[in-house]
């Protein structure tokens, strides 16, 4: 297609009148666009929970473990008595 077959073919459509929108399309986005919001809300409040419990989970693990704290050396006894 050259572009002189394309600018007539696109000045023909801008001159036809614009589609007929089907009736109660309206409604039935705005319905969809709430369905969307709220799985969209469902799934950030999930995300939100279970990031509340993977850290609850991490500091009764942590409190319980100590795992800052060094380990005891198993291999020579300790130096008393020097």
């Amino acid at each position: 297609m050259t572009r002189m077959r394309r600018e007539a073919t696109v000045r023909r459509m801008l001159e036809q009148s614009p589609p007929r929108v089907p009736h109660g399309l309206h409604a039935d986005a705005v319905r969809r666009g709430a369905r969307v919001l709220r799985r969209r809300t469902l799934a950030r409040r999930a995300m939100w929970l279970l990031l509340l419990a993977v850290t609850v989970a991490f500091v009764v693990w942590a409190l319980t473990v100590h795992p800052w704290v060094e380990p005891p050396s198993e291999t020579t006894p300790p130096l008393t008595g020097w």
